[in-house]
């Protein structure tokens, strides 16, 4: 952290007009910038057409999002949405050091919905300092103007939100060992999956509430748990349909449908096409 601080000894600001081809095809950077206690300025908007993304790497502030107001310290970040009303300011006893990044384009909103839906706001995260050099770097390629800037901004935006979403929050305990008993869970769904799986052995099992693994499972993962067992079911047919010549009916038995009609309904549902159509598809 000390080498970052003496990165960001001074505040800068890159402003970035994407072209039409960033605007339609990559993530692009519309701001970024660094800003050092003695430059510190107070924001309030909404109706803003940008995402932003935050670090604080010394000293104290607050955001207030819609009316609700959280205080900021030293390796604090925030990521929010600046079509909604929100206002964020320094300590004037401690003024705070902080990287930022106002981002849009590709999947934006997807990814920010996504991230909302797993984590809040304001997060602390051990990527922290690979927040920071990551953003340090977006600011450094496009005040540099590289003839390339907006292919390697995209690529090192989608890098920033992948670190983000998935590294676990540092303090986060109670998350951690949900997610760690999720993962048992999921990993026995993957090694298990041709046998009749159901939430009643599941919570047994696992020692989890049916209630709390449907929701928690969602949560986490984006899917259901039948969803799960249904998906790596088809992962295998489609193997099996690939590269090897049994029937569908050996097929369907084998993933552990017990009906043959009832999976190829499943797979057209999931691949929207018929399990022959997928062979034909993928042996020619």
């Amino acid at each position: 952290m000390d080498n970052i601080n003496n990165h960001i000894s001074s505040s800068k600001l890159v402003i970035n007009t994407p072209s039409a081809v960033a605007k339609n095809t990559f993530f692009y950077m519309q701001e970024a910038g660094c800003l050092t206690g003695n430059n510190t300025a107070d924001s309030q908007r909404q109706n803003l057409d940008s995402y932003l993304i935050v670090a604080v790497t010394n000293g104290k502030g607050t955001l207030t999002l819609e009316n609700e107001t959280f205080p900021l310290s030293k390796r604090d970040c925030f990521f929010i949405d600046c079509h909604k009303p929100h206002s964020y300011a320094t300590s004037s006893f401690s003024p705070w050091n902080v990287v930022w990044l106002h981002f849009n384009g590709g999947k934006s909103k997807e990814y920010y919905e996504y991230f909302t839906s797993h984590k809040k706001n304001i997060f602390k995260s051990p990527a922290f300092d690979d927040i920071v050099s990551t953003i340090l770097e977006i600011i450094n390629i496009n005040d540099t103007q590289n003839i390339n800037a907006e292919i390697i901004t995209s690529k090192m935006i989608v890098e920033l939100l992948t670190s983000i979403l998935t590294v676990q929050d540092k303090f986060d305990e109670s998350d951690t060992a949900i997610n760690r008993k999720l993962e048992k869970i999921y990993e026995f769904i993957n090694t298990n999956f041709k046998e009749n799986i159901t939430l009643d052995e599941l919570s047994s099992k696992f020692y989890i509430s049916k209630f709390y693994l449907t929701r928690e499972f969602k949560k986490i993962y984006g899917i259901t748990v039948f969803q799960h067992i249904i998906n790596t079911r088809i992962n295998f047919a489609k193997k099996q349909l690939r590269f090897s010549d049994k029937s569908i009916e050996e097929i369907a038995h084998l993933c552990g449908f017990n009906d043959q009609s009832y999976f190829a309904r499943q797979f057209k549902k999931v691949e929207n096409v018929t399990c022959l159509a997928y062979r034909k598809m993928w042996r020619n």
